[in-house]
């Protein structure tokens, strides 16, 4: 029973995201109807084409021949509310009228993107080999790099440890004496080998670039600013391009759309004279923020100092 009513819902949602009904009366079609309801019909082509547009986890659940049924009665529940609407009047309700005119610009950018961005922006099987084999690194499974840290508070103080070691200081000396990592510098500020994942973001990036016995930073993180000395390197082993190729084809494709996009945008912001009311902005906000009581306003929580960069 639920199960049905979710199927009514998913399929009356989606449909009505399209805000038009099958088949108008006096339309032709080059295929049989299907079914009729009052005086509309719903054809071949109209059950394909709203089939098509369903999820495909939905389309799944409409295979096979008692699939199908199920969906044409589906189809002919949406007409009889559909046409049941119009009878009440709702086509001259405000609200409806409202929607109608959002779906059209949305429509229009849609088409709009189709046409000078996804079109313009389509990969080929040479983009995504070419991506692959630009970031193997980063595609390799079980990589792992075994570094040392001295953690200070400043900037200044890092650049003035990375210059002494660098000229020949002892590293583990200095990570005893001065790195507030109290977990790592007790060891001569030696991390053991982790693998990607394990460290925050900036962290890891930098020890990953390095080479085995390299020196690098200072690297600043939430915890302060480091300096980093790659100790040893754990190779893994490389995806295999086919077993990568359909993630990285909609990775290549997303990136290439956004550059497609921004690359759009300013050109259209040569022809457009926009203007932003600046002072009604600010009291909209103030506005909002009155009436919500700040509630819009990032969170304050504060959180607890780790002792390192794990």
């Amino acid at each position: 029973m639920m199960k049905n009513i979710f199927v009514s819902v998913s399929l009356l949602l989606v449909s009505a995201a399209l805000l038009f009904s099958c088949t108008k009366q006096g339309e032709q079609k080059s295929s049989a109807y299907i079914a009729k309801v009052g005086s509309e019909v719903i054809t071949q082509e109209d059950v394909n084409r709203e089939l098509k547009g369903l999820p495909p986890q939905i389309q799944n659940m409409f295979s096979g021949p008692e699939g199908a049924e199920k969906f044409v009665d589906e189809l002919v529940k949406r007409d009889m509310l559909s046409q049941e609407a119009k009878k009440k009047g709702f086509e001259n309700d405000a609200e409806y009228k409202k929607k109608v005119e959002e779906f059209k610009k949305l429509t229009l950018i849609s088409l709009l993107l189709q046409k000078e961005v996804e079109e313009k922006a389509k990969v080929t099987d040479k983009d995504v080999k070419d991506y692959y084999e630009a970031h193997k690194a980063e595609l390799t499974t079980n990589n792992q790099v075994r570094a040392s840290h001295i953690l200070v508070k400043n900037e200044e103080e890092a650049k003035k440890i990375l210059e002494q070691v660098r000229k020949g200081a002892d590293f583990a000396k200095i990570a005893k004496e001065k790195s507030i990592d109290a977990g790592s510098a007790k060891n001569g500020g030696d991390l053991g080998f982790f693998s990607r994942g394990q460290m925050v973001p900036e962290f890891e990036n930098a020890a990953f670039a390095l080479k085995q016995g390299e020196v690098g930073g200072p690297v600043k993180t939430q915890f302060g600013y480091h300096i980093i000395k790659v100790t040893g390197k754990k190779e893994g082993k490389i995806v295999e391009f086919e077993k990568v190729k359909d993630l990285l084809t909609q990775k290549v494709t997303a990136e290439k759309q956004k550059q497609v996009f921004d690359s759009y945008m300013n050109e259209l912001k040569k022809s457009y004279k926009v203007e932003i009311n600046k002072d009604a902005l600010a009291k909209m906000w103030k506005d909002t923020k009155d009436k919500t009581g700040g509630a819009n306003e990032k969170s304050g929580q504060p959180t607890a100092k780790p002792e390192s960069a794990k």
